[in-house]
């Protein structure tokens, strides 16, 4: 019995990015104001990152987008775009590889440090801030993060854009969990996810939301 609930502590620690088992990951604001940060996963992509970035600009909302470093190559020009008009870029990881978190802490700092090559090379800037793939935390990782110097950053809600494809489904998961400085868990490779934007930014506005970037709410430089 004490073995399985020992067990039990080791999964959830890994799996549950808010419990801050393995190594501490930040995934709200400590704050009282009406502010929250919009976040997303897995771009630059060209079917959707683009139309994000439309509704971004259109309203004047900043955001952090966590790439993925394979899929810069061939979409440069999507990254560039997203750095230029200020948003922050984050590292998540190089493969987003399935057993990403079963890679040793040598590999999946090799994974990180090619992510910030290829961030480098399109912004000329070396992101700091890192999101752990599938928020997977485990000792190799973080291992790997503080030898890199990175901040890991996580969320408070989690969307399930990637899941949820009806949008006043999606509307309301989102909605129903908002807090004074939540980081909301957003994808650039969902339609649903393009289709609910504006709906959630005018909804956030008129509650009295402020959206900024995660990175000027937590006081924390962006990149090396």
């Amino acid at each position: 019995m004490l073995l399985f609930v020992y067990m039990s502590l080791l999964v959830w620690g890994s799996m549950d990015i808010r419990a801050g088992f393995y190594m501490p990951v930040t995934c709200q604001v400590p704050t009282q104001q009406k502010v929250v940060a919009l976040t997303f996963d897995d771009g630059p992509l060209p079917q959707f990152t683009p139309q994000v970035l439309d509704i971004l600009q259109a309203h004047q909302v900043p955001a952090a987008f966590f790439c993925i470093g394979k899929n810069i190559p061939g979409n440069e020009g999507l990254l560039k775009r997203a750095h230029e008009e200020g948003h922050l870029i984050g590292n998540h990881s190089y493969s987003h590889h399935f057993w990403f978190d079963l890679f040793g802490a040598g590999r999946m700092l090799e994974e990180l440090q090619q992510t910030d090559t290829n961030v480098q090379q399109v912004t000329g800037q070396r992101p700091l801030f890192f999101r752990p793939p599938y928020g997977v935390t485990n000792p190799n990782l973080s291992k790997a993060v503080r030898k890199g110097g990175y901040f890991p950053l996580g969320w408070n809600i989690r969307s399930l854009d990637t899941v949820i494809k009806e949008e006043g489904a999606l509307l309301e998961r989102i909605t129903g969990k908002l807090q004074p400085g939540s980081i909301i868990l957003l994808h650039d490779s969902a339609a649903v996810t393009v289709q609910v934007l504006p709906a959630l930014i005018t909804y956030l506005h008129n509650n009295g939301y402020t959206i900024e970037r995660i990175d000027k709410l937590l006081n924390k430089p962006a990149y090396a």
